[in-house]
């Protein structure tokens, strides 16, 4: 091929080949039926209405990945507008259309329930939607992509993986959880290898808290002996009762459990703790002329871990499984300021397809509350609001 000539790719013939695909899983609900007697089926319409929604998000990932590709081979042709537009929504548009392809495929074949597909641990993913969807958050982007990638890359760990995230509402806990949850399994949170605890939901009442335990106990164990590789997740940690995350001990501290091995699994702890110090910390940063991607781990987490051993107010700190160390990483999760909130709204527009300007993702921004009260620097609520207030700008 001559330099400089473009090879022009059969597109047609690619999107020929994903309906061949489409077709036979559409047509084996139908199988030894003639067209006559399909015709006279009422569910024909539904198949049909299914069978254009999968071609509608065939045709429309392969232009997000052709435009992609095409900025790559050609970047000359590319201009930088269009090129970060593509960085932004690739991921997003990705992971909508292959739901769909994925739901649609699940639904005439039937899927795998073993380990090797209920488990992805897709790192390259993890690592661009860590960089490309969490914004301000350079420590907690740092620190889960590093822990659970050395984490799987050891084929037999001394113990679970177990992180603990802190911070302000808002600023991405359950975030990147569902991220991580996304790339480490295929149904992501709704895995049969996932289980997400809310505190304040799951186990309400401390007069019951001895059934929560063996009940606990037995989800646990039985998650990671159908699993292996599992991911248990307690939201509002400082709320759980006292006697519960004493029964979490052993699978986190031990190998193996009488002849359950845990060392697989993956735990993670979300707790509104130390948000205070946190932005603390970043305020008397930024007030120093210092860049708030210039703090590291060895700023915050001592002072975060202190912050939480001291505070009465929380179960969390005074279990043994902070006092005993076999908490991992203690991951500050910083306040976010208005050019952070900027874009988390321009992705809540592009993740909803919906067309912004620069002045709509101003006027989302200043409809938040900022802090302290002098410096107005930090969103009080995060980015948490945000799918709601762009309602107000539809049509």
């Amino acid at each position: 091929m001559r330099p400089g000539h473009r090879r022009m790719f059969p597109l047609g013939s690619v999107a020929f080949l994903c309906l061949l695909l489409l077709l036979p899983g559409a047509a084996r609900k139908d199988r030894g039926k003639t067209w006559w007697d399909r015709a006279k089926n009422p569910r024909v319409k539904k198949v049909g209405d299914a069978l254009k929604n999968q071609i509608k998000a065939v045709t429309a990932l392969c232009q997000k990945y052709w435009a992609y590709f095409s900025c790559q081979m050609w970047p000359q042709d590319c201009g930088k507008e269009k090129k970060a537009s593509l960085d932004w929504t690739l991921p997003l548009w990705s992971q909508k259309y292959l739901d769909i392809l994925s739901t649609w495929y699940c639904s005439v074949k039937e899927c795998c329930g073993r380990d090797d597909c209920r488990i992805t641990n897709n790192i390259t993913g993890l690592e661009t939607d860590l960089s490309i969807r969490l914004h301000g958050q350079h420590l907690a982007q740092e620190v889960v992509l590093k822990s659970v990638r050395g984490f799987l890359s050891v084929p037999q760990p001394k113990k679970p993986l177990v992180l603990s995230f802190h911070g302000w509402t808002g600023t991405g806990k359950n975030f990147v959880t569902r991220i991580l949850a996304d790339h480490l399994y295929r149904d992501g949170l709704e895995s049969e290898c996932v289980q997400v605890f809310i505190s304040t939901l799951h186990f309400p009442h401390l007069r019951y808290v001895d059934m929560y335990k063996e009940k606990l106990k037995r989800q646990v164990r039985d998650t990671v002996k159908n699993c292996g590789q599992a991911l248990f997740v307690f939201d509002e940690a400082e709320k759980l009762p006292p006697s519960l995350l004493e029964t979490l001990k052993p699978f986190l501290n031990h190998a193996t459990v009488g002849e359950v091995d845990y060392r697989r699994a993956i735990f993670l702890f979300l707790s509104n703790l130390g948000g205070n110090i946190i932005n603390e910390v970043v305020l008397n940063w930024l007030k120093a002329g210092w860049s708030r991607e210039e703090i590291t781990m060895e700023d915050l987490e001592p002072r975060l871990k202190a912050e939480i051993l001291k505070s009465m107010e929380n179960n969390f700190g005074h279990s043994q499984l902070v006092k005993e160390n076999l908490i991992d990483s203690f991951v500050p999760f910083l306040p976010l300021e208005y050019h952070h909130i900027r874009l988390c709204a321009r992705d809540a527009f592009l993740g909803r397809d919906l067309q912004y300007t620069e002045e709509t993702l101003d006027k989302v921004a200043k409809m938040l509350v900022y802090v302290p009260k002098d410096e107005k620097l930090f969103s009080a609520q995060g980015c948490k609001s945000i799918s709601q207030r762009i309602n107000l700008f539809l049509p």
